[in-house]
């Protein structure tokens, strides 16, 4: 049984601009994107990292990691991904931020100095290091 769907005009207007944009304005955007990735060499060379042989004894590219701020006492968790996972409201870094590149190849109880760009450094104590 097919089901009939209803739109006003208006509807109809909104859905034919938002088709034009996708196959004009955001397909060349799109474009662009898979030329600047290509520049950095062949797409097809991503490495997918091999959750369970990371290990917890020092952070490595995706380690989930506790850190204390020296200065306010914040205790925060990360977990260090690529640069095309990175998220920071979803406590995901990548691992060519400040923080991120800083964090790698560190041990538990480190205390690690991350410049920022804005405001003065932050030391971070290693509190905990955990696999994905």
């Amino acid at each position: 049984m097919s089901r009939q769907s209803v739109i006003t005009p208006e509807g109809l207007e909104k859905l034919k601009e938002e088709i034009e944009q996708l196959s004009t304005v955001k397909r060349r955007e799109v474009a662009e994107r898979i030329k600047e990735a290509r520049e950095f060499g062949d797409i097809s060379e991503a490495t997918v990292i091999d959750e369970k042989d990371l290990g917890t004894d020092e952070v490595k590219f995706g380690s989930i990691v506790h850190v204390k701020d020296q200065k306010t006492g914040d205790s925060q968790k990360f977990q260090i991904v690529g640069s095309t996972e990175a998220d920071p409201l979803e406590h995901r870094l990548s691992n060519e931020s400040p923080i991120g590149k800083a964090l790698i190849g560190h041990k538990r109880n480190d205390v690690v100095t991350v410049e920022v760009p804005r405001g003065p450094r932050k030391k971070l104590k290693i509190t905990k290091i955990e696999s994905a």
